[in-house]
């Protein structure tokens, strides 16, 4: 019987161990390392799932079909839960048409992930056995919503299921894509933040990708990226092709534009020495705006709260600063 293999190991053993090159990213640039766990988010109806269903088939053939550069074919497990099997593989069938049969030996779907729960020991046994019967190097979970019956707003019920994807990543030693859901309302900068749960998949989660819709009446989407490994990448656009259900790049987004800070005190201050003694609202509003790039709306809400907080003195109908 072969002995177990030591659990604590010294630095000069794992180095040892360690191969002479870093592994390659399965999908560059650093979109998804070895055994990592790719979050894929957005909102309904967005086009997550198409997206991710082209990510899997350009793993399985091993080309960077929707823009990343993938080294080489991957064996994929496709575990989906919100079509029907004869649906979903015709929606396969459609994209395969570009691809021919490349991908078809590598990429593997679950035909049985219904009633299966990674929250639960026997539905995690049921990933893990069916991800090294597939001998996968990536699997799919879309949407994760559907491998758990936790609340999203429980922390520690969330870190608790990240925990199971992590059992399932160490078990099968394959990567992770998950498809996840965002908040309602989330902000123009956010990225990893937006996914329901962030503060605990933000422990487990090594890239984060968020597609967005620009504008409702086109079929192109804006990818947003965070990495904790990589450098960061520019966000950029997508548009879909209807006929093929293929994603393809049309080019970066346009950057944007950097976020307004708050006026201080100290702005209000620079204002009126700017101007002089006093000034009147107009002149102050306009200041304002010079010095710190904000809409007038904004200035608008600084002078009035400048004005509540003592920090500059309104007196028949023009502003100096207290005595």
């Amino acid at each position: 019987m072969k002995p177990a293999a030591a659990a604590v190991m010294s630095l000069a053993q794992l180095l040892e161990q360690q191969p002479a090159a870093p592994p390659p990213c399965l999908v560059e640039p650093g979109l998804l390392p070895p055994q990592g766990i790719l979050f894929v988010g957005g909102e309904p109806k967005v086009g997550k799932s198409l997206l991710v269903a082209n990510l899997a088939l350009s793993l399985a053939a091993g080309t960077g079909r929707i823009g990343f550069p993938v080294p080489t074919a991957r064996r994929v497990l496709v575990c989906q839960f919100e079509l029907p099997i004869p649906q979903f593989v015709s929606r396969l069938a459609t994209m395969r048409r570009v691809l021919g049969a490349s991908a078809d030996q590598h990429l593997l779907v679950d035909t049985r992930t219904a009633g299966h729960l990674l929250s639960a020991p026997q539905g995690l046994g049921h990933f893990v056995a069916a991800a090294k019967s597939a001998a996968a190097e990536v699997i799919v979970l879309d949407p994760l919503y559907s491998t758990h019956d936790q609340d999203e707003n429980d922390t520690r019920a969330m870190a608790a299921l990240c925990q199971s994807l992590l059992r399932l990543r160490d078990a099968s030693r394959a990567a992770l894509v998950v498809v996840h859901h965002v908040r309602k309302s989330i902000g123009r900068h956010e990225i990893g933040s937006a996914f329901r749960g962030s503060s605990a998949l933000h422990a487990v989660g090594d890239s984060y990708l968020l597609v967005t819709r620009p504008s409702p009446q086109l079929a192109t989407v804006e990818l947003r990226f965070q990495f904790r490994y990589a450098a960061p990448q520019p966000p950029r656009l997508l548009e879909l092709n209807p006929e093929t259900l293929w994603f393809s790049s049309t080019g970066a987004a346009p950057s944007p534009a950097a976020p307004r800070r708050k006026v201080e005190k100290t702005d209000l201050a620079q204002a009126m020495a700017n101007i002089g003694d006093w000034a009147r609202y107009s002149e102050l509003r306009g200041e304002i705006m010079n010095l710190t790039e904000c809409s007038k709306r904004t200035a608008q809400l600084a002078i009035t709260e400048a004005c509540r907080q003592g920090w500059i003195v309104q007196a028949d109908g023009q502003y100096r600063l207290p005595l």
